[in-house]
C-alpha cells in the first residue's frame, strides 16, 4: 500500500489519476490473473452490498484524504486517516464483539504515540476557516476508512477474496472516474508506465493482500499493523529521495513495527491456545 506515494511523488500527476489507475489497473490486472489462473468465473456472482459499499468507502477515504491535504497540513491530514484503524477496533469492540484486552488497547495506544514521534509532536491545529475546512474533510477520510474496515468484516465468507477484491477495485475506479475528466490530459508517455505499476503494486497486491487480511484477522490485529504503511512512507522518502529521519523519527518507527509485531505474535498465540484447548476438551470428552 505504501508504495503510492512512490509512484505519486515521480511522476508527479495528480492525486485523483493516481488514486483512478490505482484501483483500475489493479482491476483489470485481477481480470487477466482470473483469466490466466482459469478462476474468471468467480465474477460471475455479482456482488452483495456490502462489497459495493466497501467499494466507495475504498475510494471516498481517499478523496478525501487528497482534498483536505488541499485545506490543511498533510501532517493533520495523515494524522485523522490513520486513527481509523484505532476508531475500527473500538467500534468493532463493542459493534462485533471483538473484545479487545488491555493489552492491545496498551499496543494501540503506543502505536499512537509512536506516530506522533515519527510527526515529531508538530502538530499545529489553526481554527481558520481553511483549517475548518481540512479538518472536516479529513474527519470524513477517517469515517471512509473506518468504514471500509469494518464493512470487510461483515461479507459474507461465501463471497470469495478473488471476486471481492474485483468489485472493490472497479467500483472505487468509477466512483474516481468523474474526477478525472479534467486531469487526464497531464497524463504523458513517459508517465504510463509508472501509472501500470502503480496499479500492480498498491493497486493489485496492495489491495488484495489488505482484502485478505481483514478477512482473517480481528479489527484491532489489523488496526495495529495498518501502521506498519506510514512508517514504509518514511522510509521510502529516507532511501529514495533522500529526506532525512531525526532519532525521534526513527524512535516512532520503532516504536510503531514493535507494536504491530507484537500484537500478530499475541494474537496468533491465542489461536493457538484456543486450538489447543478444543483439543483437550475433545480428549477429554473422549
Amino acid at each position: 500500500m505504501g508504495t503510492v506515494g512512490v509512484f505519486s511523488k515521480i511522476t508527479g500527476l495528480p492525486a485523483e489519476i493516481i488514486t483512478f489507475f490505482r484501483l483500475f489497473i489493479g482491476a483489470i490486472f485481477l481480470l487477466l490473473f482470473l483469466l490466466i489462473t482459469r478462476n474468471a468465473q468467480l465474477l460471475n456472482k455479482w456482488p452483495t452490498w456490502p462489497v459495493l459499499v466497501s467499494g466507495c468507502f475504498l475510494a471516498g477515504f481517499i478523496i478525501f484524504y487528497v482534498q483536505a491535504m488541499n485545506f490543511t497540513t498533510m501532517a493533520n491530514a495523515i494524522m485523522l486517516v490513520y486513527l481509523a484503524p484505532l476508531a475500527a477496533a473500538l467500534v468493532a469492540h463493542f459493534w462485533l464483539h471483538e473484545r479487545l484486552t488491555p493489552m492491545a488497547l496498551g499496543l494501540i495506544a503506543l502505536a499512537l504515540f509512536g506516530f506522533a514521534l515519527m510527526l515529531e509532536f508538530k502538530i499545529e491545529l489553526s481554527w481558520q476557516s481553511n483549517e475548518c475546512i481540512g479538518i472536516s474533510l479529513g474527519t470524513l477520510s477517517l469515517i471512509c476508512y473506518t468504514g471500509f474496515i469494518l464493512v470487510n468484516r461483515l461479507i459474507s465468507d461465501e463471497v470469495h477474496v478473488f471476486t471481492l477484491t474485483f468489485y472493490q477495485l472497479l467500483v472505487g475506479a468509477l466512483v474516481m472516474l468523474p474526477f478525472i475528466v479534467n486531469s487526464v490530459g497531464l497524463i504523458r508517455v513517459p508517465d504510463i508506465p509508472w501509472l501500470i505499476a502503480t496499479g500492480l503494486f498498491p493497486g493489485f497486491l496492495g489491495v488484495l493482500f489488505a482484502v485478505i487480511a481483514l478477512s482473517r484477522l480481528p479489527a484491532a490485529t489489523f488496526g495495529t499493523i495498518a501502521y506498519v504503511e506510514p512508517v514504509a512512507v518514511v522510509i521510502f522518502g529516507w532511501s529514495i529521495f533522500h529526506e532525512s529521519l531525526s532519532p525521534m523519527q526513527i524512535g516512532g518507527c520503532l516504536l510503531i513495527i514493535s507494536c504491530g509485531v507484537i500484537k500478530t505474535v499475541s494474537a496468533g498465540f491465542g489461536n493457538h491456545a484456543a486450538v489447543k484447548g478444543l483439543e483437550r476438551g475433545a480428549m477429554d470428552e473422549r
